[in-house]
């Protein structure tokens, strides 16, 4: 394994954060300065001479092996976990390591759990670097890598299909150079749009450009306390409720609906199914608050469809507090977490192609219980899957389920004080949900949860971003070169 090149590729992700760690630290100097400015100063300077350090010491690579790929993809992640607790770190407050780690973790990998009770404390420059921690994951911090790395190079195409997994390349009529662009553009004109109607809406300049990053990245994280329930304004929570629904589409479907000028590619079975089950889980969380709560039809149908998107599309804001919400809304709002948005958007969790795979298979295997003489295909879009093509997507959702499990085990076994979240903790973790129910819900925090937990979430959190499989590629390959 070639660690030379390995660190070279790590080190443009590095030098991504600590571009936008030098624009936190601008912002910084720019409102006062205030009291994040020596923290971003002090950071940037270490990212960036660590960054470009493999620039200086080490040629440029011709080609990586597979395993160098998924390491490459591994390091990059940890490593902007690593570097992107530091502005915290060094700021204090209530950024003991753990919490700063927690927070970074949560940023990078757009699940939004935030352990901060009172967001409005932090400097604007810290705000900001929160906020673009967001911007950074929801492309993806190798997608950085990829639009560096020259299109001829077959080491692109090697990360591009290692970064982007399967599902988001179904229906792709584009080659794997392209793609990436696709994405990016796509994210990129998302977070314009965004930013714009913020601005129209009556937000001010930075509230804007921060709330455009973390919804388009379906991240969560505001710039208030109390979410985008702070602004009172029916204009930003249809916005955010729009763009949330958007950042939850497959980019390229969106990509092509407007490159055609037609509604031909959201009959995309993955889209109805998804859309109708926003829909459906809507109606029942509004019915539920209105005669559960007694809220007016208004205000439920409206928090029931809020909230349902929101955990959904994986962005966790909040206009209420679902710590009071009936049991039957409250269970709507976990059984969307796992499903999630589509495969190719920046949502976390299952994703619903996977969701609507396994419960084709599911009913392939019933029907064939009953009529074992019957051959039913299991069939997406139209096209027949083969076992190979689903067998992948099962195993997901078995090793879904078992990490899950452990997760849970292990908040129980290692923190007696776990307080009862360690079940919807960790799978707002895993699914990148961020906000869950109860202490942890819609306007609560994890601070209080135990450091045992807040480590175990975090692995949660990177797991569920990565998708599992490059995770255990990289262990594989780590015990394997111990046994040899």
């Amino acid at each position: 394994m070639n660690f030379k090149t390995i660190s070279r590729n790590v080190g443009y992700a590095l030098l991504v954060d600590a571009l936008f760690m030098l624009i936190s630290f601008l912002i910084s100097a720019f409102n006062g300065p205030d009291t994040a400015l020596a923290p971003l100063a002090i950071s940037f300077l270490i990212t960036f001479i660590v960054g470009i350090f493999p620039f200086i010491f080490v040629r440029r690579g011709a080609a990586i092996s597979l395993k160098e790929g998924y390491v490459i993809i591994a390091l990059s992640w940890l490593l902007s976990f690593l570097f992107g607790m530091m502005p915290y770190i060094l700021w204090g407050g209530p950024f003991t390591v753990i919490n700063a780690w927690f927070e970074s973790v949560s940023g990078f990998t757009t699940t939004g759990a935030t352990i901060l009770e009172h967001v409005e404390e932090l400097p604007a420059g810290l705000l900001f670097w929160r906020s673009s921690t967001h911007f950074i994951g929801g492309l993806g911090v190798v997608v950085f890598l990829l639009l560096i790395i020259p299109t001829s190079s077959p080491m692109r195409l090697r990360l591009t299909n290692m970064e982007l997994s399967s599902l988001s390349k179904d229906s792709y009529s584009s080659r794997a150079n392209q793609t990436v662009y696709i994405f990016t553009i796509v994210y990129l004109v998302l977070n314009l749009m965004a930013f714009l109607a913020y601005l129209l809406a009556g937000m001010n300049l930075f509230d804007a450009v921060c709330h455009a990053f973390s919804v388009c990245a379906t991240g969560g994280f505001s710039t208030k306390t109390s979410s985008i329930a702070a602004f009172g304004s029916l204009p930003i929570t249809l916005i955010t409720m729009v763009f949330m629904y958007l950042g939850s589409l497959h980019f390229g479907m969106l990509f092509m609906v407007v490159a055609r000028r037609s509604l031909q590619p959201l009959r995309n079975d993955v889209f109805k199914f998804y859309t109708a089950g926003l829909a459906a889980a809507s109606i029942l969380v509004a019915l539920s608050l209105r005669f559960g709560n007694g809220q007016s039809w208004g205000s439920s149908f409206l928090d029931g469809t809020f909230h349902i998107l929101s955990y959904a599309s994986t962005s966790g804001f909040a206009i209420s507090d679902n710590s009071s919400w009936p049991s039957l809304a409250v269970l709507l709002l976990v059984m969307m977490s796992f499903c999630c948005g589509m495969a190719g958007s920046t949502t976390g969790g299952l994703k619903s192609d996977r969701a609507l795979i396994v419960f084709r298979k599911l009913r392939q295997q019933v029907q064939h219980a009953i009529y074992p003489s019957s051959v039913k295909e299991v069939r997406l879009n139209g096209r027949p899957l083969s076992d190979n093509d689903v067998t992948p997507h099962v195993m997901y959702f078995i090793v879904f389920m078992l990490i899950l499990s452990v997760s849970v085990l292990l908040c129980n076994l290692l923190s007696t004080d776990a307080a009862g979240n360690s079940l919807t903790g960790s799978i707002a973790s895993l699914c990148n949900v961020g906000p869950s129910i109860g202490e942890i819900g819609s306007m609560g925090n994890y601070n209080a949860e135990p450091s045992a937990c807040k480590l175990i979430y975090t692995v949660d959190m990177f797991l569920g971003r990565v998708e599992i499989y490059p995770v255990l590629a990289v262990l594989s390959i780590i015990f394997s070169r111990r046994r040899g």
